[in-house]
């Protein structure tokens, strides 16, 4: 990436304070405005060389790395990084003994050191290691159970094929990048997630980042695992929880009922006179474990009333009612009144 003397805050419009979201939004919307294909003649010129350093200020601003050294030394962070690490491998091979440079600029040093080569130049250069590269995986509790290969498509910059990587042709910015050199290209790769991954696990894809310059090795690829919500069961560690519906029947007589779990429903035991919201527990029937084990699903019990009832239905219901001793929100009552 070429540098530029002017002051990328000053680029895109923002105070050294602002945010991720605010540098995101300043560049969007000047992204719209200095569009070189919005423009003809000699605007359109212009604006090819306005629209580069815009890219260039957002590529360095959205970076929390890239930002931290640009504010530390400006428009020289690259070459005052280039020559921190040549300062430490010159130390190192001198046993200790740093090298000094005294009357040079970091420019100077970054041309006494890589023979007047820039980053887009020739020559053999200082090898440096590529970004690493964050994103999300979004995975559902019955991944979680299984483990998942999640397909991730990741946006890498490559080398423009117009110009070859040079950012220009007969001396003239290139249309195809825009003079900038490279091109966003999408690749797709397969990740594995192994089953019982717990939220907010950072999983490493080793050399799956940024390529790295002059021959160094790639970053790596981190996922962020975010868990789903879902519609019938809560998670709860390596436990799951449930509402099961009954009859009321069904709790005052106990009966054999299909219950959900991840995989297969199963057949579970309703014990008679279960009460609303008592639980049944299903071992195993939970989430993988660190241990190697699962958890346990937990299913809580709700007594459910017929959509609607027939004159018989009610009339045994009213039955029912002559027969139940006491009232079951005495002890309810006697609390509300002692306050």
């Amino acid at each position: 990436m070429a540098t530029s003397e002017r002051d990328y805050y000053q680029v895109l419009g923002i105070p050294k304070t602002a945010s991720a979201d605010e540098i995101k939004k300043a560049y969007r919307r000047l992204a719209r405005q200095l569009h070189p294909d919005m423009h003809s003649g000699s605007k359109k010129t212009e604006m090819e060389k306005k629209f580069k350093e815009l890219n260039e200020a957002h590529e360095v601003l959205s970076d929390p790395d890239k930002r931290k050294k640009y504010d530390q030394h400006g428009s020289n962070w690259e070459q005052a990084e280039a020559y921190e690490r040549a300062r430490q491998a010159a130390e190192a091979q001198g046993g200790g003994q740093a090298h000094t440079f005294s009357g040079e600029g970091f420019s100077d040093i970054f041309e006494n050191l890589f023979g007047g080569r820039g980053r887009s130049g020739g020559g053999r250069g200082f090898a440096s290691q590529g970004d690493d590269l964050e994103t999300e995986a979004a995975l559902s509790l019955r991944e979680v159970l299984t483990g998942v290969t999640k397909r991730v498509t990741l946006q890498e910059p490559s080398p423009c094929p117009t110009c070859r990587g040079n950012g220009a042709i007969k001396n003239r910015p290139c249309h195809a990048c825009l003079g900038i050199g490279r091109l966003m290209e999408s690749k797709t790769i397969e990740v594995k997630i192994p089953a019982g991954v717990q939220e907010g696990t950072r999983v490493r894809v080793a050399g799956k980042g940024q390529p790295g310059m002059n021959g160094g090795k790639r970053g790596d690829l981190y996922l962020h695992v975010t868990i789903a919500p879902d519609r019938i069961f809560r998670r709860q560690g390596s436990d799951l929880h449930a509402t099961l519906p009954i009859w009321p029947w069904e709790a005052a007589n106990g009966a054999e009922v299909m219950a959900p779990t991840l995989t297969e429903p199963v057949r579970v035991k309703i014990p008679p006179g279960s009460r609303a919201d008592s639980k049944l527990r299903l071992r195993g029937k939970g989430l993988p474990t660190a241990a190697g084990g699962h958890g346990d699903l937990f299913l809580i019990l709700q007594i459910v009333m017929p959509a609607s009832l027939t004159d018989e239905e009610r009339a045994l219901y009213a039955q029912l009612g002559r027969l139940q001793p006491g009232d079951p929100r005495a002890e309810l009552l006697a609390a509300a009144q002692r306050g």
